[in-house]
C-alpha cells in the first residue's frame, strides 16, 4: 500500500476540527514534502518523524513521500500531528499490518528517539471525536487519564512509536489504564479561612452575598484592613461545581496545557488572582491563534483584581463586555474565536494613593491626586459592580479578642443552600444564579410590592442610579431574600442592596472633595 489515511484533530480556540492525515510513499526522487496550510512547527515535523521512524527500528527507504493534512482551509499548528504522520507513513510502507479504520483517532508529539510526548487539548479532542462517532483514540500515555474523562470512549495511551504500531496493528493488546472516578468534593479546599478575618462583619456579609448570587464585588478601604485576605477567603465558600461544570472548566485548562496529568478533572471552582501589570491579551486571550486568557481560566469561578486603580484603564475597560455577555469574542485574520467567561469579579482597592482617605488627618494626598486616582475607575465599569463594600480599620480589641469568627465551612453551607434555591427556581429559564437575571425573568422573579416600589423610586432619584445599576440592586436584593429563605423580596432586602450602592457614591458620586 502506497497511500494511507489516518484521522487526527486540530484545536482552534476551544473548537476542534478533525484532520485527515494522508500519506503517499512512491518511487521517485527522494523527498519529504508536506502540504495543507501548515505552520512552521508542523513543517518541522518532517525531520522529527523521519528520525523517529529510523530510531524506532523501522526502515524508511529513500522514496518520494508526500503528506497532506486535510482540509487545507484549516490552519495546522503545534507538534501534535507527529504521531499520526508517522503512523500514516508506516502504513504506506507496509510496516503496519492493517489500517486503522475511520473509528480510530491518533494524536501525539514525537521525540527523535521515537518516544511519544504529551500535547495540550486532549479532552476537547476526545469529546469531539465521540460526537463524530469515533470509538477509539490513541493518545500519549501522559494524556490518557485526561482522555478517559469522556465516558463511552476507548482511550489508549502509548509511550513510543513502536508501541503505537503494535497497538494499531493488533499485535499487542493495550494495557487498560486505571483512573479513579473523582467526585466534585475531592478538590483541595483553600487554606485561607474566614475564621481568620477579624472584625469586618459588613465585608464578610458582602462576600457571602456576592458568592450566593454570583455578583461582582468591590472592596475599598485603607491598607491592611483585610481586603485581600477577605478576597482570598472567598475561594473557600464557593459552591462545588457539578460534573458538567467541572468538564467545561477542565476543557479550558486542557487547551491551555494546565492540567495535572495524574488528576486531570478539576473538582473546585478556579480562583485566578491577576497582577496589575497584566495586559489586555493576558486577560482576554492572545496569540495569532488565541488561547484562553485569565477571564476564561476564571470561568465558573472568581477573577480577583487587587490594587484595581493600578491596572491600565484599557485593561479594565476590556472587561465590560465579558461581564455582561459571559463570553469573550476575539477576531483574528484566520477567524473568530469565542471563549466562555462566566466568572465572578472580585476587586480590591485603596481610596487614594496613600490609602488613608477620607481620614484627612492621616491622608497626605491632594484633592487632585485623589480625584485622579479614583477617576481611573470609570462609571460604566462601576455600574457592572453589584456590591461595593467598605473595609474599615480594624480595632485593637478585635485583633486580640478571644472570640473566633464564623468559619468558611458554615458560610459555604448557607451559600450552597441559596444556590440550590436558585437552581430549582431557574431550572426552566436556562440560568443558574441571580446575577444572570434579565428581561422578563428579572421582572418575574424580582417583583416588588407597593412599599418596595416606593423605596426604589426614591433611591433611584436620590442616588441617581443608572438603569443598569437599578436592575443590579434588584438582583442583589433577590439574593439577600434567598439567603434568609424568603420567597418575596422585602424592604429590608432592598435596604441592604441599596447600602452597597451608597459606598461607591461616597467616593465617585461627589463633585468636590
Amino acid at each position: 500500500m502506497s497511500f494511507s489515511t489516518i484521522i487526527s484533530a486540530a484545536v482552534e480556540g476551544l473548537n476542534v476540527e478533525l484532520i485527515r492525515v494522508e500519506a503517499d510513499v512512491s518511487n521517485g526522487l527522494p523527498v519529504f514534502h508536506m502540504v495543507g496550510y501548515l505552520s512552521s512547527e508542523v513543517k518541522e515535523a518532517s525531520e522529527r518523524v523521519r528520525t523517529a521512524i529510523r530510531n524506532s527500528g523501522f526502515t524508511f527507504p529513500a522514496k518520494r513521500t508526500v503528506i497532506n493534512l486535510s482540509p487545507a482551509t484549516v490552519r495546522k499548528r503545534g507538534a501534535s500531528f507527529d504521531l499520526p504522520i508517522a503512523a500514516a507513513i508506516l502504513l504506506s510502507l507496509g510496516e503496519l499490518e492493517k489500517s486503522p479504520d475511520g473509528n480510530c483517532l491518533i494524536i501525539g508529539e514525537l521525540g527523535l528517539d521515537g518516544k511519544v510526548r504529551k500535547v495540550p487539548g486532549i479532552l476537547p479532542i476526545v469529546m469531539e471525536a465521540k460526537a463524530r462517532g469515533i470509538t477509539r483514540c490513541v493518545v500519549p500515555e501522559e494524556n490518557v487519564r485526561e482522555g478517559m474523562l469522556v465516558p463511552g470512549m476507548e482511550v489508549l495511551g502509548v509511550k513510543s512509536l513502536e508501541e503505537t504500531a503494535d497497538i494499531v496493528s493488533g499485535r499487542k493488546k493495550p494495557r487498560p489504564a486505571k483512573i479513579r472516578k473523582k467526585s466534585i468534593s475531592d478538590g483541595k479546599l483553600p487554606e485561607d479561612d474566614f475564621s481568620e478575618v477579624r472584625g469586618q462583619e459588613n465585608v464578610r456579609r458582602a462576600a457571602e452575598l456576592a458568592v450566593a448570587g454570583g455578583h461582582n464585588l468591590l472592596l475599598i478601604g485603607s491598607p491592611g484592613s483585610g481586603k485581600t485576605m477577605t478576597a482570598r477567603c472567598i475561594a473557600g465558600i464557593l459552591p462545588p461545581p457539578d460534573r458538567e461544570e467541572s468538564m467545561e472548566i477542565t476543557k479550558i485548562y486542557s487547551v491551555s496545557g494546565l492540567l495535572d496529568e495524574r488528576e486531570p478533572l478539576i473538582g473546585q471552582r478556579p480562583f485566578r488572582s491577576v497582577h496589575h501589570t497584566a495586559t489586555r491579551a493576558a486577560l482576554t486571550g492572545g496569540g495569532l491563534i488565541p488561547k484562553p486568557g485569565e477571564i476564561s481560566l476564571a470561568h465558573g469561578g472568581v477573577l480577583f483584581l487587587d490594587e484595581l486603580p493600578e491596572f491600565r484603564k484599557g485593561v479594565l475597560e476590556v472587561l465590560r463586555q465579558p461581564l455582561e455577555k459571559k463570553s469573550i469574542q476575539i477576531s483574528r485574520a484566520h477567524g473568530n474565536y469565542s471563549f466562555p467567561a462566566d466568572f465572578m469579579l472580585v476587586a480590591a482597592m485603596n481610596p487614594c494613593p496613600c490609602g488613608c482617605y477620607p481620614d484627612m488627618q492621616r491622608c497626605t494626598c491632594t484633592p487632585a491626586q485623589i480625584q485622579a486616582y479614583i477617576g481611573r475607575i470609570s462609571q460604566p465599569f462601576l455600574d457592572r459592580i453589584d456590591i461595593c463594600a467598605e473595609s474599615s480599620r480594624v480595632e485593637f480589641g478585635e485583633l486580640t479578642g478571644e472570640d473566633k469568627a464564623e468559619g468558611s465551612a458554615q458560610i459555604r453551607e448557607r451559600v450552597c443552600r441559596a444556590r440550590e434555591i436558585q437552581k430549582v427556581r431557574y431550572r426552566d429559564a436556562g440560568i443558574h444564579v441571580n446575577s444572570m437575571l434579565e428581561g422578563e425573568n428579572l421582572k418575574k422573579y424580582c417583583e416588588l410590592g407597593p412599599a418596595g416600589k416606593k423605596m426604589m423610586e426614591q433611591a433611584f432619584d436620590v442616588l441617581k442610579l443608572s438603569a443598569r445599576a437599578y436592575y443590579r440592586v434588584l438582583k442583589v436584593a433577590r439574593t439577600a431574600a434567598d439567603l434568609s429563605g424568603e420567597e418575596k423580596i422585602r424592604e429590608e432586602h432592598l435596604r441592604e442592596a441599596l447600602g452597597y450602592r451608597t459606598v461607591d457614591r461616597k467616593y465617585w458620586g461627589r463633585q468636590k472633595i
